[in-house]
């Protein structure tokens, strides 16, 4: 098997080119492992998005059974279904470098990958708050989760600018 280096000017060359099915495509794979870091991507950005709004009802909640359900619900959110898409998004992405190692040295991927540190800290924010909720330890107002739900659409916003205009 011949393994081949991709560099950025080459995908569209490699995607034209026919390969036989016994010989290794590292763009093919490259490809794959997009899809599914972009799926696992949207899932994570979907828990971001949603954990903090149930963190806004719930710091709201004033009923016993309402409260009980939030924390249910929070724990479930963060356990099922953002770890595991912030893990596997960060695992394929790391996938893709390995790949293709010429990523590193291009400047909006430096960007897009101190966004996602921050969005990393950001999710380890929300498990801090979802402890807190969970103990009944919460001193922050509705009005501050609200805000702090805009700060993964922000992110969200530049990565996806950083990732297909590739400004720099």
């Amino acid at each position: 098997m011949s393994q081949r280096k991709i560099t950025n000017q080459q995908p569209v060359r490699m995607a034209q080119q026919k390969i036989q099915h016994s010989e290794y495509n590292p763009y093919m794979t490259l490809l794959w492992l997009k899809s599914f870091h972009i799926i696992a991507v949207i899932c994570w950005f979907a828990a971001l998005f949603y954990l903090p709004r149930l963190f806004v009802y719930h710091a709201m909640a004033e009923d016993e059974v309402s409260i009980e359900r939030f924390k249910i619900m929070e724990r479930k959110l963060y356990r099922g279904i953002a770890n595991p898409s912030m893990m596997a998004t960060i695992a394929l992405g790391i996938g893709m470098i390995i790949i293709n190692p010429a990523y590193l040295s291009m400047g909006w991927m430096h960007a897009k990958l101190a966004i996602v540190v921050l969005l990393v800290i950001y999710h380890l924010l929300c498990k801090r708050h979802l402890l807190a909720f969970a103990e009944n330890r919460n001193t922050k107002s509705h009005l501050y989760f609200r805000w702090f739900n805009e700060a993964p659409v922000i992110a969200l916003v530049a990565i996806v600018i950083l990732a297909v205009v590739k400004p720099f």
